[in-house]
Order: C-alpha cells, then sequence, then structure tokens
C-alpha cells in the first residue's frame, strides 16, 4: 500500500446511494422543457426528463419509487464521509435559512451566504466537488454568530474555524509529497488521531491475497479505541451509520416486493444482507449476482463503491443501447485491431454487457454532479470471471446538450465556421459514440502481465486507466469500422470528436483551474495529457495559431492526429501492463499536471465574458405517490417543478436520520 493511496483509497469508496432506471424506448419529447434551474459561482443546475416514465407498469414504478426512496436515505452518509464537521455546518446553515425572516441584515449580506449553502449542497460538504479545495464564506464570522444568534440557531462552535481559516482543513483529500497524508485531508475515512504509517500498516496487515479477495476498507472507518490500538468501524445497520442504512435496508426490502424476476431478487437480497452486516463477502456476492442480472427492465447501483464513476438512477434506452451493444457485440474486433502490442491484448474479451440508461433518481456522490458513463463492478477478478456492466447515461447527456444551445461558447473557442459546422452536425453524436467505446470497450480493453497488480501504478494509476480508455475511443471514433456498423454517417464525422477533445485538453477545461493553480483532478489530467502530449509530438498534424490576440486550436491533419493517438495508446497499455510506475509518474507529471500560465488567463477572461458555469449538476423529480385506504401504492407520477434550494431543504427534512457528529 503506498502512501498516497491509502487516503485516496478511503476516498474513492464514499456512498453512492444512486439507483433506479428504466429500460424502455426513450423517445424525445416535442413539447418544450425547461432544463435551466439556477446558476451561482462556477456551478450551474439543470433539470433532466425521464422520458416515457409514463409508459411503464404500476409493478416497475412502484419498483422505482422504492429504489428511489433507498437511494435518497443514504444523503447525509455522504456529507460525514467527505467530512467530519459537514454535517454541523450544514444543518446550522440550513436552520439559519428557515428562520431568515428574523436576521436583520442587507440583501447583499444574505445573498452570499445563500449562494455559500446552494455550494455546501452542490459538493456535498465544504470542499469543491471537482478541486476539493475548501471554499470560504463571503461573509465573516461576526456576520454568521449575529444572524444565528437573531435567528434562535444553535451549532456548534467547533465548526467556526473550520468555515472560516483557510489553513484548517483546506483540502479534501491531500496529495501533496512530505505531509501525513491522513492527517492532512479532511476527509472523515479515519479517526481523531490515526496517522498515515498507522493505516498502511492497518491495511498491510489486513490485505487479502486470495484469488476471489475482500475488498477491505471499502466500508469502514479507522478510529483508534481506548487502548490506542486501530479498528474498524463498519458501516452496517448495528454500526456506523447504522441510523441511515436502518431506512435503507427497509426501503430495499420494500422494492423486494416488487422485484421483476428472480435475479433481480436475488441482487437486492445479497445488498440488503451486506447493508444489515457488513460481510465484504456479501458484497463480492452482490456485485456477481448483479452482473447477472441482464434481463430486468429496471437496473440500479446502491451501496458504497468507488467515486469517480459511479452510478444513479438507471434507465435503458433501447435504440441507444443497440448502439452500444454493437460495439460491445464487436469487442474482441476492436482489441485484436488496436495498436498496442499484441502480447498486452486479451486473447478473448468477454461478458461486456452495454446499456444506454435514463437516469429516473440520482443520489449519493452522483447527485447533484454526476458521471455520463458507469462501468462496474470494479474489483478485477469479478469483471473477470463474471464480465461486467458498462453504461452511458442518455438522458443527462441530452440535458447537457439542450442546455448548452446558442451559449456562444463554439463561436468563441472554435477557430473558424467549417469546424463549427462539423460539430452543430455531428458533435452530439461523437460524444456519445466516445463515451460508449470509453466504458464498453477501452476499459475492459488490454490485460496485465503476470505478477502485475492493479495497484502497481499508485497515485497515477487513475489518470493513467482514464487515458488508457479514452485514448481506445478516440483511436477507434476515426474508424472505417463504425461506419460499416452504422453508428457514423460517413469518415467526415468523426472530426468533431477529435477537434473537441484536442481543444478541451489544450485549452477550455482551463475554466475549471483557479489562476496560479496545477490540475490535480484524474479525468481532467487525463484529458490534458493526451491533448499535450500529441501536441508536443505533432509535425505539423496541429497547431495554435493567434488572430486578434486570441489563441485558436487549428487541425491540419485529423488522419494525422488518429496516428498520434494510436501511438500514445500503445505507449499507455504497456505501462498499464508491465505497471511501469516511473514511467507513468513521467507521463502525468510532464504532460498532465502543469498549466500555461498566459493561456490559462486569456481562456478564464474569454470565457467569464460568456457568463457560464463550468460545472453542471442536476435536481431530481419528485416522486409521487397515490396510495388506497390500505396504504398500497395505486399510481407514481414524476414532477418536474421543484427548486434547487427547495429540494435540498426537502431531503434535510425528511432524508436525515445520521446525528450530527459520528
Amino acid at each position: 500500500m503506498t502512501k498516497y493511496n491509502v487516503q485516496r483509497m478511503k476516498k474513492q469508496f464514499a456512498i453512492i446511494m444512486a439507483a433506479v432506471g428504466i429500460l424502455c424506448g426513450c423517445q424525445k419529447k416535442e413539447t418544450a422543457f425547461q432544463y435551466n434551474v439556477d446558476k451561482f459561482y462556477d456551478l450551474e443546475i439543470l433539470r433532466y426528463d425521464v422520458p416515457e416514465f409514463d409508459s411503464l407498469s404500476l409493478q416497475q414504478k412502484q419498483l422505482l419509487y422504492c429504489l428511489s426512496e433507498a437511494a435518497l436515505w443514504g444523503r447525509d452518509i455522504l456529507f460525514d464521509q467527505n467530512g467530519r464537521y459537514n454535517l454541523r455546518i450544514r444543518r446550522a446553515c440550513e436552520a439559519l435559512y428557515v428562520q431568515r425572516d428574523k436576521v436583520q441584515c442587507t440583501t447583499e449580506e444574505w445573498a452570499v451566504f445563500e449562494k455559500y449553502l446552494k455550494r455546501i449542497w452542490f459538493s456535498n460538504g465544504i470542499h469543491h466537488h471537482y478541486s476539493e479545495d475548501k471554499f470560504l464564506p463571503e461573509f465573516d464570522q461576526a456576520w454568521f454568530m449575529a444572524a444565528c444568534e437573531a435567528a434562535g440557531v444553535q451549532y456548534d462552535p467547533a465548526i467556526l474555524p473550520v468555515m472560516f481559516d483557510p489553513e484548517i482543513m483546506p483540502k479534501r483529500t491531500t496529495a501533496q509529497d512530505g505531509v501525513d497524508l491522513v492527517a492532512c485531508s479532511a476527509g472523515n475515512y479515519y479517526g481523531e488521531g490515526v496517522t498515515q504509517a498507522e493505516a498502511e500498516a492497518w491495511y498491510a496487515a489486513h490485505k487479502d491475497n486470495s484469488p476471489e479477495p475482500l475488498w477491505i476498507g471499502l466500508n469502514s472507518q479507522l478510529v483508534k479505541d481506548a487502548n490506542g490500538d486501530i479498528v474498524e468501524r463498519v458501516y452496517r445497520v448495528d454500526g456506523l451509520y447504522g441510523e441511515a442504512l436502518e431506512h435503507v435496508v427497509y426501503w430495499l426490502k420494500e422494492a423486494r416486493k416488487y422485484a421483476e424476476n428472480d435475479q433481480q431478487r436475488e441482487v437486492l437480497n445479497k445488498l440488503i444482507a451486506f447493508n444489515e452486516t457488513g460481510d465484504l463477502q456479501l458484497f463480492n456476492e452482490y456485485c456477481i449476482a448483479w452482473v447477472k442480472d441482464l434481463d430486468s427492465r429496471v437496473d440500479f447501483v446502491n451501496g458504497f463503491t468507488e467515486t469517480y464513476s459511479d452510478p444513479l438512477g438507471i434507465t435503458k434506452d433501447l435504440a441507444a443501447t443497440k448502439r452500444t451493444q454493437l460495439i460491445s457485440d464487436n469487442a474482441q474486433w476492436f482489441e485484436d485491431h488496436s495498436t498496442t502490442d499484441p502480447k498486452y491484448k486479451k486473447e478473448e474479451v468477454k461478458g461486456v454487457t452495454a446499456k444506454v440508461i435514463t437516469a429516473a433518481i440520482l443520489a449519493g456522490d452522483c447527485y447533484p454532479a454526476t458521471p455520463i458513463g458507469i462501468n462496474l463492478p470494479n474489483a478485477n477478478w469479478i469483471r473477470k470471471e463474471y464480465g461486467s456492466k458498462s453504461v452511458t447515461i442518455d438522458n443527462l447527456m441530452h440535458a447537457y446538450n439542450e442546455a448548452a444551445k446558442g451559449n456562444g461558447f463554439n463561436e468563441e473557442f472554435m477557430i473558424d465556421d467549417e469546424i463549427r459546422a462539423i460539430y452543430e452536425q455531428y458533435g452530439a453524436l461523437c460524444g456519445d459514440l466516445h463515451t460508449d467505446l470509453h466504458e464498453c470497450v477501452g476499459h475492459g480493453s488490454g490485460k496485465l502481465m503476470p505478477g502485475v497488480t492493479k495497484d502497481a501504478l499508485k497515485e497515477h494509476a487513475s489518470t493513467i486507466e482514464e487515458a488508457r480508455a479514452d485514448l481506445f475511443g478516440l483511436y477507434y471514433l476515426a474508424d472505417p469500422k463504425l461506419v460499416e456498423l452504422g453508428l457514423l454517417p460517413n469518415m467526415e464525422a468523426y472530426k468533431a470528436g477529435y477537434y473537441q477533445q484536442m481543444m478541451n485538453g489544450l485549452m477550455t477545461q482551463l475554466v475549471r483551474i483557479e489562476p496560479g493553480k496545477d490540475i490535480e483532478e484524474a479525468h481532467m489530467r487525463n484529458r490534458q495529457l493526451i491533448a499535450n502530449w500529441c501536441y508536443a509530438h505533432a509535425d505539423g498534424e496541429m497547431e495554435i495559431i493567434e488572430r486578434d490576440g486570441k489563441h485558436y486550436l487549428q487541425i491540419n491533419d485529423y488522419e494525422g492526429v488518429r496516428r498520434l493517438y494510436g501511438e500514445l495508446l500503445a505507449e499507455i497499455q504497456r505501462i498499464t501492463s508491465e505497471g511501469d510506475y516511473p514511467a507513468a509518474k513521467e507521463m502525468v507529471e510532464t504532460y498532465a499536471v502543469k498549466v500555461n500560465q498566459d493561456l490559462h488567463k486569456e481562456i478564464l477572461e474569454r470565457y467569464k465574458k460568456l457568463n457560464l458555469a463550468p460545472y453542471k449538476g442536476f435536481v431530481n423529480p419528485v416522486y409521487q405517490v397515490t396510495r388506497n385506504a390500505e396504504g398500497e401504492i395505486t399510481d407514481v407520477k414524476l414532477d418536474f417543478t421543484e427548486g434547487y434550494i427547495e429540494q435540498h431543504l426537502r431531503y434535510s427534512r425528511d432524508y436525515s436520520a445520521l446525528p450530527s457528529v459520528n
């Protein structure tokens, strides 16, 4: 266990109480749908549609409702995992907001307080959801204390330095060399006084080296007992977070009444037992059962899973699923024809089940911000023996695209009308296809050499793996095979995807980075690594040119860019297969981390004029239930009118069983 991986591993297992989806033929509504909800700081809140929900059977709606309730009861767990003071801070701020009529203050003072609270909700705590830096209030401590006193709000005084002192808990997860990564990270996966060395020693002593290993540390917090020894506090009904997990289990049992088939019922049984006992063997059995459930129209993911790529509410789109199934059916062809060395290729690619789904509820670490693609389970031995499920979330991508129409971004950053026209016509399609290739075949491609483990690349593993999957998708996005399969209309369309990736990696994703900061998030590092490496190794294929004081990407040879993608894919796969940590470190530190400060300043200034928010999140639909005199559910409808503030206040009121200190 490396120093970095101790803290990083615990961070990656935040709760994902996201569930439910519908397997249905999803046609976009022709009537107007209001996607835009709210905007503050660098964040924008959107609404997503759930096409054809009304066409589902009553049993499917009943199942979805119960799964959505189970998902929402995990909300407080994530807040507490992200920081031991988060629930105390959130609840104090919410109580002040509810009693706002008692506070005498200016409109400006109240506006900055309201934005601070909205930001806490978005990030599930007081650290930015993406950069993980602590964000400070724009109001001062004296104002907050006076406002709470006027409103009669009681709070723990210990929250004040955590909120207002920039030196206290500045990072949710730190990756700084030379410091105690456990002690210097705000995440609440270790108790007070636990050191990095002690955590490393505990994990080393408990590591499972069996052929079917248990995921030690997945559902527990390490603390010191009265004797100073390290012990686990396990997440289970009679353990840590038990007050919330009791509700989760109740609603999973209610969902079991409406299971569509025996396999889905088995998934629910295993998940219920895991939450009740905390037994990691049951988690493995749950993952296997979930992979085997291929026929249910409603699918779900619920529990403690890796944070950066996990799920949500799920709804399958039959037309788009045909697209992903075509890719999965040809997974062996893609593997065989990649640019990687034959010794790193899988002789048999199997078990990739691909779906395009429509989110029906988002929760946990997938709410409000969420991934648009998922590949689970994470355990390599389960993927090898039983396969995996790969999904892309169609209605969320549709919401992003609809909300972005006419915002001026393409006109500002794309070089000319020709590339804008190509992107307008094919950009959404290429985005969908690249996500499908990334999730369906990219992550499942390649193999490790004997003796190499998934931890070999240490702190750079996530960046390298995302780059590997992205490059796999990018290389094949320009392959005639996609035209042959009917997935692309012609060999011109892929240019939209290539231009967008290079422009984003070299320039426009920098709008998410604060001036003077390095890139830290794995997905952003991956995108810059690919773009910077290709640009550095280009020989006329592309260039950045200046016009009227602004810089633009110009691609001169798209086929040449594909060759560069193929060369980098081969090297990234070699690094992965051989577990070449020094090469991974050099690759990441050379191309993925540092930012061109002059270009960064220019991009930020241009972006600011557009009045756009670089980060997007969502509000959920409200499940409205009709019951008969016996209390039985007779109908379920979705309401799409709830606002961002109203939703979070309701969730805090109705789904908040945990004490403020756990």
